[in-house]
């Protein structure tokens, strides 16, 4: 489940630009060519629901086996599938399972695609960026991503806590220590030159180097001085799920209120929920708990009264997909940022959740 392939000619030596996930299909080797779906053609559809419609149509007798995309968009492509067919995934697709991803962490959607599957089947991860493959999943065992050090890329790794300072230290792969957050910087033999591409990752391996993906540079909040970053929200909703296993979320992000109408500033979570908690404030205190785990500055902020404990929006399941389509950016390789330093992505969420509520 990709961008359209279709590539234009750009500037005067008209080079070929498009989708890092469209260019990808032309190099699909030919001998798997006649095992994939959807068609070129389909493919090529730039209106995202008219798309998942004709892939729908294309795969519904199909036999697949292996299914990739971004999590969310996979979702939606099984929700669809639920609902003119009545039946789980398993049913429709016996012979389904690898679920191949990248882009975006996993955990807060496995469960709900694993139920929508019917059953959990065996996922493997990759690192793609428009400026390099980086990492992929090597072992269903071992966690973590194995970084591909011999692919024509350079790596080099700031300190995430350095990294807006005016000339931060930049580590190359053997300096690096484990657990500690880097922002991700590559020279490659395709032209780049000490670039940064925003991500952030973790080691937790040096034998071989395996990384994880904690999030971007600049998606953090720290209106406050807590620097909660995008790991930390992620983990937070995933503990929280795990205790309350009724519940089911489809997308959230977090965003500061720095000026509330009444009562301390907080951190607002808008969460569209697939199936509600029982007892939405007892689901946020464990929410705010265990965040506050997680980030000690946070603990502190909650602990002086200079923070209440976070405050959830609930909003309806597809809340997320109605902004992404109304800003164009619905499917493909498009992702909804995990959280952000100000106001701008919530209030626009809110704004388009309450003009489809009327």
């Amino acid at each position: 489940m990709s961008g359209s392939p279709v590539l234009s000619q750009t500037g005067p030596a008209n080079i070929l630009t498009g989708r890092l996930s469209g260019m990808v299909n032309h190099h699909v080797p030919a001998y798997l060519r006649t095992n994939q779906k959807p068609s070129f053609e389909t493919n090529c559809i730039e209106d995202w629901e008219e798309k998942l419609e004709k892939i729908i149509d294309e795969t519904l007798a199909a036999d697949m086996s292996l299914i990739s995309g971004i999590p969310p968009w996979v979702q939606m492509y099984f929700d669809r599938i639920q609902a003119r067919t009545g039946k789980a995934i398993k049913e429709v697709f016996p012979n389904f399972a690898l679920f191949v991803y990248g882009g975006v962490n996993f955990e807060p959607y496995r469960k709900k695609l694993f139920d929508s599957i019917g059953q959990a089947v065996d996922s493997i991860e990759t690192y793609p960026a428009s400026e390099g493959f980086i990492a992929y999943q090597d072992s269903q065992v071992e966690p973590g991503l194995l970084l591909l050090a011999n692919s024509g890329i350079f790596f080099e790794f700031i300190p995430a806590e350095d990294y807006f300072k005016e000339n931060p230290p930049r580590y190359h792969i053997g300096e690096v220590e484990l657990n500690k957050n880097y922002a991700l910087v590559l020279s490659s033999n395709a032209g780049l030159w000490g670039y940064s591409i925003g991500d952030t990752v973790k080691f937790i391996s040096n034998r071989p180097y395996r990384l994880v993906v904690t999030g971007r540079i600049k998606h953090f909040i720290s209106a406050f001085g807590e620097h909660v970053i995008g790991e930390e929200v992620e983990k937070a909703m995933q503990k929280t799920l795990a205790q309350y296993p009724e519940v089911s979320i489809s997308e959230f992000t977090v965003a500061p209120q720095v000026n509330p109408a009444e009562g301390l500033p907080h951190h607002e979570w808008l969460i569209a929920f697939e199936r509600l908690p029982q007892n939405l404030p007892v689901f946020a205190q464990t929410l705010d708990q265990h965040l506050c785990r997680l980030n000690a500055y946070y603990d502190d902020l909650i602990r002086g009264k200079i923070l209440r404990p976070l405050c959830i929006t609930a909003l309806r399941p597809d809340a997320f997909q109605q902004y992404m389509k109304s800003i164009g950016k619905l499917g493909g390789q498009n992702k909804v940022p995990r959280l952000a330093n100000d106001r701008s992505l919530a209030d626009a969420i809110r704004e388009e959740w309450k003009q489809n509520t009327r």
